[in-house]
């Protein structure tokens, strides 16, 4: 795997670990299913809901990698920056702005990469 030193260069990468819109649904769930938790956690003051986190959060998205995208999720690699990246592409999802990004990683709408774009 290459060695990024940037987020705006991993960006593109971890775009393309999550070409197929299945896999990036199945994130969006578990990115939504957190901050749900964590602002219920918030506003009645519990615990628990933040030791569900994790499993919320990762537990869609691992399973995406595992049955979708075949691949391995880039947060064994990149941890934090997966983190963000996974808020980054809920919320450009979210406010109807990803797609632009998708076309930019070379992301074709049936999830398939193109070669020219493939890193």
């Amino acid at each position: 795997m290459k060695h990024y030193r940037t987020f705006r260069d991993f960006w593109p990468f971890y775009l393309q670990e999550h070409a197929r819109p299945m896999t990036r649904g199945l994130h969006y769930v578990g990115t939504s299913l957190s901050i749900g938790l964590g602002l219920f956690a918030v506003a009645e003051s519990r615990f628990w809901p933040l030791v569900a986190l994790p499993v919320a959060g990762y537990g869609f998205a691992w399973i995406s990698h595992l049955i979708i995208e075949h691949n391995r999720p880039a947060t064994f690699h990149y941890p934090l920056w997966s983190l963000a990246a996974d808020f980054k592409m809920w919320f450009r999802f979210v406010t109807g702005r990803l797609s632009g990004d998708l076309t930019r990683a070379g992301i074709r709408a049936d999830g398939t990469i193109d070669p020219r774009f493939r890193l």
